[in-house]
This record gives structure tokens, C-alpha cells and sequence, in this order.
């Protein structure tokens, strides 16, 4: 009798708390499609280097990865109106706008300002926690090249929930 009650009361309980307490959802993409066109491995790396010249700066990158990386490029391609969804990668993305315009919002950001990438522009995602969701707010088709690089064997991309910074 007593277990019986036990989990009559455990029941309702959970159908309150899941009432009043609704779980937030990752958001989905729509009018949104990515394609990936080749994916490579690579093991570990150490490039940089800073030339100086006389008083002048060279242009320099730098990349380090330990242990092996899986390296996509990935085709991007929103319909006026669509979106990617709030998400992450566990690491950074260099993309290029090859159509139309794309508008990236970040999730930390409390102002929610709108960074716009045209056609030829392009921007680097840093990966990790960053947040963010990239939207096509025009009227004709927007298209991106993004070459990613992830920690081998591991997810792409992951959806999170809506950060609440941004109301549209």
C-alpha cells in the first residue's frame, strides 16, 4: 500500500514539475541546409611564425592542434527568412558569404547586435562555448563556404538551447 501511494505521488510530482518547469528545447533550423563536400584528418600541428622587418609587422596566422582534427568543408545555404538554429562546434569555423547576406547574432551578447557578412565578406566562429546563430533577413537566397576544424571523432555541430538575448 505504501509503495502504491509512493508512486502515485512520485507521478504527480514529476507531471508538476515538467508543467511548471518546461525544458528548453534546442532550436531548429529552418530554410536551412548544409552539405558537407569533404572531410579530411590531420594530425597534430604548430604553425605560426611572426616576421618582423625592420619596424613592420608581417602578415601572420597561427593555428595549433594536439592529437588528431577532422577538417570539413561545408556548404551553407539559407532560404530568405531561414536560419541555422542556436549552436556551438567544439572548434573553430573560417567561413566566407558566397551569396546574399548572412547575419550572425552571438549568444553572450545582451544587445544582441547583428554582425552582417555580404557576399565576399567572411568571419571566423571561434568555436567552443561560442553561441551563435547565423539568419538570411534578406530576400534572395544566401550561400557560405565554412571550413571547420573539430577534435577527431567528434560532433560537428551541437544544437543548444535559445539564449533569451535576442527576440525575433
Amino acid at each position: 500500500m505504501r509503495t502504491r501511494q509512493a508512486c502515485w505521488i512520485f507521478i504527480v510530482a514529476t507531471i508538476a514539475v515538467t508543467t511548471l518547469h518546461p525544458t528548453v528545447l534546442a532550436t531548429k533550423a529552418e530554410g536551412y541546409k548544409s552539405t558537407s563536400l569533404a572531410r579530411g584528418q590531420l594530425g597534430a600541428i604548430d604553425i605560426s611564425g611572426l616576421e618582423e622587418e625592420g619596424n613592420e609587422q608581417v602578415w601572420r596566422s597561427m593555428q595549433k592542434m594536439k592529437g588528431l582534427s577532422d577538417i570539413y568543408v561545408q556548404s551553407n545555404v539559407w532560404a530568405p527568412g531561414g536560419s541555422t538554429g542556436w549552436h556551438s562546434h567544439p572548434g573553430e569555423s573560417l567561413i566566407i558569404v558566397t551569396a546574399g547576406t548572412v547575419t550572425n547574432y552571438e549568444g553572450h551578447d545582451p544587445a544582441c547586435k547583428p554582425h552582417v557578412y555580404k557576399t565576399g565578406m567572411a568571419f571566423v566562429d571561434p568555436g567552443g562555448d561560442h553561441i551563435h546563430i547565423l539568419r538570411n533577413e534578406g530576400i534572395v537566397e544566401a550561400k557560405a563556404i565554412a571550413v571547420q576544424f573539430i577534435p577527431a571523432n567528434g560532433v560537428r555541430r551541437i544544437d543548444v538551447a535559445d539564449p533569451r538575448n535576442c527576440h525575433f
